[in-house]
This record gives C-alpha cells, structure tokens and sequence, in this order.
C-alpha cells in the first residue's frame, strides 16, 4: 500500500474557490470512481498551496483507477479544463509515500 501526496499550488486569491471545487465536486467524483482519498489540507502560511493524499493498495490499482477518472467524459470535458482556472500546473508536485512500520495511518 501506498500513499499519492500531491501539493498543488493555486493562482493568488483563488485557493477558496480551489477547495470548494476539490472537496464540492472533484473528490467526490473520484471516491465515485473508486479512488481512496485520504485527506485534503490547505497551508497555514501559504495562502496558495493545497495538498491532498490518495491510497492505492498496489501500482495495477492506481493504473486502473487512473484510467477510470482521468480517461472518463466526465473528467476530460468538464473538470480538466477547469483545473487550469485555479492551479498553476507548472508547480504541482507528486510524491509517492510509504507508511512507516508505527505510523497511524496504515
């Protein structure tokens, strides 16, 4: 099992707007999908950078589930193109994370 940590920074003044479109429409389109999201957090002292983290139990899940969101109508006609209105696509930033042996969230 894995962790997806993706830090997204948004355009100035539209962080609010980012949060509300991620948490109001895009995760819940995800979880439909199948995707595991396992928070959703914005920076105390940065008012542009949000975070987010997503649990794949192997690599084959993550490439099916990849395909199921971001190959669907729905993704490709009405949420990536919006996307690009809140973030600045240049500075996301993915990283893949493995629980250590005593964290709590295994």
């Amino acid at each position: 099992m894995f962790y997806e940590f993706r830090q997204y920074t948004t355009h100035p003044g539209k962080r609010a707007e980012w949060v509300k479109f991620m948490e109001g429409e895009i995760i819940p389109f995800q979880v439909s999908k199948g995707m595991v999201v396992a928070g959703s957090f914005v920076d105390e002292e940065d008012e542009n950078l949000y975070y987010w983290m997503r649990r794949f139990k192997s690599e084959k899940e993550r490439e099916r589930l990849y395909k199921k969101v971001y190959e669907s109508k729905e993704w490709t006609e009405y949420f990536a193109p919006r996307v690009g209105e809140y973030l600045d696509r240049k500075k996301i930033v993915v990283k893949r994370i493995v629980a250590s042996p005593k964290s709590v969230i295994q």
